[in-house]
């Protein structure tokens, strides 16, 4: 069997196949499966790459029936049962009994994709460490400049989205600024950089209780964040964009509004929603397809108890461990396991040091126990991720005690997503 895509969704589905009668082939991309909640914390220079990343080989090494191909997949031939792609793909074709297609999602700029070059969005490391050098640039250049104009836009950073990853890295930047580069430069203040956090919604965090939402907000005003809500950007360009008929100045422009599914319902011929995403069976497969399954950011489903599962890490887990078991439950001449239900381990967002919101359903916090909670949250699934405590009691201490250790410029800040 194959599985298309080595994020949370398609590896766990890989390693719930382990010591099952079926050869398991992954195909990524990229050699690395990356924890993408933290993203944001290598764009804001509080960790590296490697504290988030792992080889893919590495992560499966020890299951026997698991192998892997590096290569990108451009298409679907469900006629011959073949994935297609090149690079180290074989041969272009690779040929499948069960497929699980894992792709996740894209950036979306609704319809003004020509934004991207101005502001990138965060769904890879590449993502990451281009935001990286752009911020730490904007920096060192506004301590060389004596024009007071230039000046102030190089110290504003504008992030679009009030959604958990906008309001992530609104709080993590403003820490940045006026913690860990505060006393950095000699010429200029980063305590006077212009944090804008913009919402075109009447909130941020829009997926929250309003309560939490509102106390999302309220801690990011007293990192300093300008929070604009209820305005779309209308434009945007190499030297910053327009708001509710305002011209802002900014260099550095972090996109977080919007995602859109990967090509995969193209792939497939498949029926999508707006988004893209693939409508799936209850079981996550393909209609008519029942050996070709789709999960993750991929796929729309709403689950046995009539809710529509969310696009989130736990959420695609969930559905990588359930197609497992109905591929394993064919394969012994099994009953179908019971109808997928999602479980909501409760939303969480943090904004900067020590504050955070936290949504259980039956339990509502903010403040610093929430933060903790995300903490404990977050190091759970590194451990479960990386296995490796010696790793996660280094990344913890750094990330407690805010050493910002991993503010290296490097690479173009002119590459595009």
């Amino acid at each position: 069997m194959v599985i298309v895509g080595a994020g949370f969704g398609g590896l766990s589905a890989a390693r719930a196949l382990a010591n099952a009668p079926v050869d398991v082939l992954v195909i990524d991309r990229r050699n690395h499966h990356l924890f993408q909640p933290l993203l944001y914390q290598i764009a804001t220079a509080g960790l590296s790459p490697a504290d988030i990343a792992a080889p893919i080989r590495g992560v499966l090494s020890s299951q026997k029936n698991a192998s892997v191909i590096l290569g990108e997949v451009t298409g679907i031939d469900l006629a011959t049962r073949e994935v297609l792609g090149h690079n180290a793909v074989r041969d272009g074709r690779v040929g499948f009994d069960y497929l699980i297609l894992a792709t996740g999602a894209r950036h979306a700029y609704f319809g003004h994709d020509d934004w991207e070059a101005y502001a990138p969005g965060l769904k890879t490391v590449e993502d990451a460490t281009a935001i990286r050098h752009r911020l730490l640039v904007a920096f060192e250049q506004a301590e060389m400049i004596d024009d007071e104009t230039e000046r102030r836009r190089l110290l504003t950073i504008v992030i679009i989205g009030g959604g958990p990853t906008g309001v992530e890295m609104a709080g993590a930047v403003a820490e940045l600024a006026r913690a860990s580069l505060a006393t950095d430069f000699r010429r200029i203040d980063p305590r006077q950089a212009r944090i804008i956090l913009i919402e075109a919604s009447p909130r941020v965090l829009a997926t929250f209780p309003e309560s939490l939402s509102t106390a999302a907000a309220q801690s990011l005003q007293k990192l300093g964040v300008e929070v604009r809500l209820g305005q779309a950007v209308t434009q945007c360009d190499a030297q910053g964009v327009e708001v509710g008929g305002e011209r802002i100045d900014a260099a550095t422009v972090v996109w977080a509004a919007g995602v859109q599914a990967s090509a995969a319902a193209s792939w497939l011929g498949a029926e999508a929603d707006r988004a893209g995403r693939v409508k799936v069976n209850a079981d996550f497969s393909l209609p008519g397809q029942p050996d070709v399954f789709v999960i993750g950011d991929t796929a729309t489903l709403t689950d046995a108890a009539g809710k529509v599962v969310p696009g989130v890490a736990p959420a695609a887990k969930q559905a990588g461990v359930h197609v497992a078991k109905v591929i394993r439950a064919r394969l012994n001449g099994s009953p179908a396991p019971a109808p997928f239900r999602y479980l909501n381990w409760g939303n969480l967002a943090t904004i900067g040091r020590r504050a955070a919101v936290a949504d259980f359903g039956w339990l509502r916090l903010h403040g610093t126990i929430a933060w903790w909670f995300w903490g404990f949250v977050h190091i759970f699934f590194l451990i479960d991720f990386r296995n490796r405590l010696a790793v996660m009691l280094n990344w913890a201490w750094s990330f407690v005690t805010f050493k910002r250790g991993a503010r290296l410029i490097t690479g173009n800040p002119d590459r595009q997503g």
